[in-house]
Formats: C-alpha cells, structure tokens, sequence
C-alpha cells in the first residue's frame, strides 16, 4: 500500500482569528435563559464563574475575532495540525470518494481540546483567577484543561465521571501529571454530588451531574472559575482554528470538501471542523454537507427535543435552547465517554432546526469495526470518539460508490485511542453491545421537564 499524503503548513500560517458563526446565522439564536426567574441573562449573571472576554465572545457578533498572541505562541507547540489523504482507507473501501482527514491528536493531550483550553486558561489568567474547575467525561477535555492551567500557572480541579474514572485511569495519571487534581463524579465534595450519590450509591456518573459539581465549586470557592470544554458560542469559536487551517490544505492539494463530519457529544470538535466551511455555504451559495455523528446509545440530535433545558443535572447553570434528551438522562455506559452528553451547543442546535446540517446515530460496535479498518489502513489507533466519525465517513465512501459518484470527504479525526486499549481489548474479547433504549430510557428524563417544546 502506498503511503497517505500529508499536507503540512507552516507556524505562519496559524489563523490569526477565529470564526465567528453567528455573524452569518441566517437565524439567530434564542436567549439563554436564568434558571430562577426563566428571563434572558444577561453578562452579570455569569460573571460569577466566567471571565468577561469569554462572556463578550458568548454573545458577540463579530465575524472574527482576534487569537491573543500568547495562545498563538501556545499554539506553535502543535500548530498547524497535519492534514492527509486516506488513500489506504479509499483503497480497502474501493470507493471513488476522495477522503482527508485533519488530525488533533498531535497536540500535548492527544486531543483537539487545547485549542479552547489554551485560549481559556489565558483569558481566566488575565482576568486575575487562581484556579479553575471543570467536568471530564473519557478525560480528553479535563487533559487539555490540565495542560493549559500549568501553562499559565493556574490550579485546575476535574470532576471525572465515574465510568470513566474507573475505565480510564491513565487518562487521570496525566491529569495529575500536569498538576491537576481529579475527583470520582458523583462526589461527596458537593451538594450536587451526594444529592446523587444519596439517589443511587452506585451512579456511574454522566456528564451532566459532573458539571454541576465543578459548577457549584467554582461558584462557591473564592478565586476559582469554571471552564467548560464543549457546549458554549465561546468554546466553538475557538475551535474553528481547525477548519480554518484544513481550509488552507485543501486549498493547496486542490480541493474542497463535498461532505463534512465529526464526532458529536457537546459540539467542540463538530463546530471546529465544520464552521469554516458552512461560511461557504451562507456567503458564497455553496452547499457543503456537514453531519454530526452521535452514539445510538446518546441521540439527542437525531432523537431528542429542541426546548429549554439546563446544561448540567442539578439545574445550576442557565437554561440553554438545544436538542436535549433531558438533563436527568444518564446514557449508557459506553467507552465513548466524551459522547455520554444529554443535549446540544445552541449554535449547533439551531443549525440543525434550520436544517442548514445534519446528523447520523452509529452504534457502538459498528464504531469499533470502523475504528479497526482505520487503523490497519492509516495506522493510527483512533479514540472510541472519533470512530464514530470515521463509521460515517465509511457509510458515505459506500453510498458514493453505489452511486458511482466522486464525492471529496473531509473529517475531524479529534484525537488519538492511545489510553484507551482497554476499550479495544473489550471490543475483541466480544464485551461489547449495541444498546438498544427503550422508549422509557429514551423519554422518561424529557417527559419530566417543564420547559414546552419549541416551534
């Protein structure tokens, strides 16, 4: 087999912005709102756990928005990422679909999630805060989060949900190796935490109960903020610096992208790759096909309600307009712990009710298989995540040959499986399933909410 071509920028080439979608929204987005009085927010609301420069980027409509040269320099030390061309994986499939992939998992964590994380320690450190707290589901957010609080010398508490916690303890030794301290979600540190506990002792935690406790504690410890890795306009903005660049290397083997496709679980790595290129669609007419991939086990895109939901369990953090399976949903415990997420960023929501993008539910195994063929073809060992882009990539390559049409496809590959053997070596041992919910699972948490659906 012939080797995948790698296509490489240089240092000066980072963007020096980020991509503000919503300056090219055809529809804005409705208002969060405060979890007491059901009225908009407004930035005094969240200046309790937010630094002012990441709420003016919550609501700002600027189309770009300057990248500090600090976190530019941060940047250097895995920035530009490659792209390639998956010609071993376009051989196997014998597809006439052209396939590149943009790969993350070149940064410190493995992951795309330095590129908010950085630009978050920056502005929190600047803003004068001593420390930060934040949630981890399979610990790639909560790595990146480590490796950016030592980069500016901030403290950095994680609560890891449980599940995870116990099915990936290296991921937390590199947490601790960074400085971070990580803590078991549910927890007894706080109210939110041993509410749970108190309902189900052996809760295996889901993002959103995690959340609420890194929330809680920052807005109760002096000199602490919260961070969030996924969800927020501000986090999405930062990861356009992704589709940015693969724009770039497109545009130097080319090329453009027909199809579009990333992992979805909050919306980070889907923005990050997609954004740049919906640009095109909203200013020049184009039509690029952008899909959002979810766990069958967690479809609250392809399943799920668009209403007011809390982005957290305990109810402590506003109420966000998204495709929700309800905050109370604990989804299955699958190995693609950064996918375990009950609702949707806003932005990516109202995408999606415009039907200006789409999305796809993949089981678990049909992930894995897709995982395999990838790694025996490009030889990277890919995290449970990001098969779930690589199974809709495979599903697209084969309809393009059916249809004996050249499609060009381009997905986020968002991060390496180097710490996750054990979810492979569960995958061949056969201990794996496809979970199958019940229309009970599925709807119980959302019949439970008093928020109504939105037309």
């Amino acid at each position: 087999m012939s080797a995948s071509k790698k296509i490489l920028l240089s240092e000066s080439e980072i963007p020096r912005n980020y991509y503000n979608i919503q300056a090219d929204m055809p529809n804005p987005m409705l208002p969060p709102l405060h979890p007491g009085t059901k009225q908009p927010i407004g930035p005094q609301d969240l200046a309790a756990i937010f630094p002012m420069e990441l709420i003016k980027q919550e609501v700002s409509q600027e189309r770009w928005i300057e990248i500090p040269d600090e976190v530019r320099e941060i940047y250097k030390m895995y920035r530009p990422t490659p792209l390639y061309r998956a010609a071993n994986l376009e051989k196997l499939l014998d597809t006439p679909a052209k396939i590149y992939y943009k790969y993350e998992g070149v940064s410190p964590a493995g992951s795309h999630k330095p590129n908010t994380a950085i630009a978050q320690a920056y502005y929190n450190k600047m803003e004068g805060a001593k420390r930060l707290t934040t949630e981890t589901g399979a610990g790639q957010w909560g790595s990146a989060l480590s490796f950016a609080c030592s980069k500016f010398g901030l403290g950095c508490e994680i609560y890891m949900v449980k599940i995870s916690y116990d099915q990936k303890p290296y991921r937390k030794i590199m947490m601790n190796t960074w400085g971070a301290e990580v803590i078991a979600s549910p927890s007894t540190r706080t109210n939110s935490g041993r509410k749970i506990l108190e309902q189900d002792p052996n809760s295996p935690g889901s993002l959103g109960i995690a959340i609420s406790e890194a929330v809680e504690k920052a807005a109760t410890t002096e000199g602490t903020n919260y961070s969030l890795g996924s969800v927020l306009n501000h986090v999405l903005l930062h990861q356009t610096i992704i589709g940015l660049e693969a724009e770039k290397q497109l545009a130097l083997a080319g090329d453009f992208p027909d199809i579009v496709i990333a992992p979805f679980g909050g919306g980070s790595n889907f923005a990050g790759i997609s954004f740049a290129f919906l640009r095109h669609n909203f200013q020049e007419g184009k039509n690029v096909r952008c899909i959002a991939v979810e766990p069958a086990s967690c479809p609250k895109l392809t399943k799920g309600e668009f209403r007011y939901d809390f982005g957290d369990t305990a109810g402590l953090t506003p109420l966000i307009p998204m495709y929700t399976l309800g905050h109370t949903f604990v989804p299955e415990p699958i190995h693609a712990g950064g996918l375990r997420y009950h609702g949707a960023g806003a932005i990516i929501s109202q995408l999606l009710k415009d039907k200006l993008i789409e999305a796809s539910a993949v089981p678990q195994l049909e992930c894995f298989e897709a995982g395999v063929k990838f790694a025996k073809t490009e030889g990277i060992i890919t995290a449970p995540e990001a098969t779930h882009g690589i199974a809709q990539v495979i599903r697209e390559a084969q309809k393009a040959k059916v249809e004996g049409k050249q499609k060009t496809i381009l997905f986020n590959l968002c991060g390496h499986g180097y710490f996750d053997m054990s979810a492979y070596q569960a995958y061949f041992n056969g201990e794996l399933v496809d979970h199958e919910l019940t229309h009970e699972e599925l709807y119980s948490a959302l019949e439970a909410l008093d928020t109504p659906k939105i037309n």
